[in-house]
């Protein structure tokens, strides 16, 4: 068996069952699943549902539909198995998206995401290259699983897959996130919220007066801000 994952699209109604299962392995049980019937439904109207995998385990998985704008998608999930986390699949299976995507003539992929967890401002903004100008308030409301108890703060990354990884940054503002905002969410959630206070009003206010997040320095473990 090869060392390295297998990454493919999903290629059977049984494999998207398979992806509930790992989707509430990966965000909770309690956090309700895209279903198997809707996801084949979008993959035949050309969505991207994939997956990554050792043998016939499943321990990635992408999921990304198309928008109104032709060389636009959304991509709507990327979870990892929780014993593969922190080796890089993300990554992986983001490039394989992007591969996929500009196969397809897609040259922009949009995404919502938690701003104050450290993995995802490393894997979005500083190693893919996306931007962030739009900031949405408890976008999904209340929720359960890894996100219960705090509000559902939402940045819309977009992704240009025609532009350079790791452009250089000229940061005019900085904005600090916690280096652990899980362990915070599990043993101090006054704290977490606070902290997702704080975070909310500094990107706002960023956001307004013409700023847009350009990188993230991961020795500071900061958002850049950088004017247009």
């Amino acid at each position: 068996m090869s060392d390295q994952p297998v990454l493919r699209e999903l290629d059977s109604l049984a494999e998207m069952k398979d992806a509930e299962h790992f989707q509430r392995l990966v965000w909770g049980k309690d956090d309700p699943p895209d279903n198997s019937d809707m996801l084949l439904a979008i993959q035949h109207e050309g969505g991207l549902i994939a997956g990554a995998f050792e043998a016939e385990r499943m321990i990635g998985f992408l999921f990304g539909f198309p928008t109104s704008d032709p060389k636009a998608q959304h991509s709507h999930r990327l979870g990892v198995h929780p014993d593969r986390q922190g080796r890089g699949l993300g990554l992986h299976l983001k490039r394989f998206q992007k591969d996929w995507c500009l196969a397809r003539g897609i040259e922009k992929v949009r995404w919502t995401y938690d701003p104050i967890r450290r993995a995802n401002a490393v894997l979005n903004i500083d190693r893919l290259g996306a931007t962030a100008r739009t900031y949405y308030r408890d976008y999904y409301g209340p929720m359960e699983g890894i996100n219960a108890g705090v509000p559902s703060d939402r940045l819309l990354a977009d992704w240009d897959l025609t532009r350079p990884t790791n452009p250089d940054v000229s940061a005019e503002q900085t904005v600090p996130i916690p280096a652990d905002f899980a362990r915070l969410v599990q043993d101090d959630l006054k704290t977490a919220q606070s902290e997702r206070l704080r975070v909310r009003a500094a990107l706002e206010s960023a956001f307004a007066g013409g700023l847009h997040i350009a990188g993230f320095d991961r020795a500071q473990n900061a958002y850049l801000l950088a004017r247009a």
